[in-house]
């Protein structure tokens, strides 16, 4: 385990793994009775610790939001303890419906489909099933149709902090 010397930062690592959750910096700031500004230093500590010893956890962000995470070299251990099965890899017509979810969100099924030409109802569901995309509302429009997005879990998955992150990852590729 990560040696953590600072009253502040084992405090915060305890708070994170009793809730299981992600928990948003304020919170946590209101919990230490300190600013945000130096909790979001405390937990950059903490995050650098753990990447530092290749721990077994990770601090991950989220949208200003902090959760304990498994470190991924350890999955495959972590499978064999809990008799998981590997999740299956999205399939083509997956990643492109993810790809169109995430670009264009808050986004309807009907967009979606004219965008690929096809049908897209088996997709958005395995992926909602996957918790990679959510409902994020109706379209106040005739039939009010759900408007999905992509969920805390696709960042957490594909490692970013924000979906604003995204953009940047595919500029970088350019």
């Amino acid at each position: 385990m990560p040696n953590l010397t600072n009253e502040r930062e084992k405090t915060i690592e305890a708070m994170l793994f009793a809730s299981g959750e992600s928990l948003h910096i304020s919170r946590i700031a209101e919990a230490l009775e300190c600013d945000i500004p130096l909790t979001r230093v405390i937990l950059d500590n903490i995050a650098n610790t753990y990447e530092k010893e290749n721990a077994g956890i990770q601090l991950r962000e989220v949208d200003d939001s902090y959760r304990l995470c498994t470190n991924p070299a350890y999955y495959p251990a972590i499978q064999k303890l809990l008799n998981k099965k590997p999740r299956k890899a999205l399939s083509q017509s997956m990643l492109e419906i993810l790809a169109i979810i995430a670009y264009k969100q808050p986004v309807t099924r009907g967009v979606i489909e004219s965008i690929r030409g096809v049908n897209c109802d088996h997709g958005v569901n395995r992926l909602m099933e996957w918790g990679l995309v959510v409902e994020m509302g109706r379209l106040d429009a005739p039939g009010r149709p759900i408007l999905l997005g992509t969920s805390e879990e696709f960042l957490l998955f594909y490692g970013l902090r924000s979906i604003e992150d995204l953009q940047a990852v595919i500029f970088q590729q350019e």
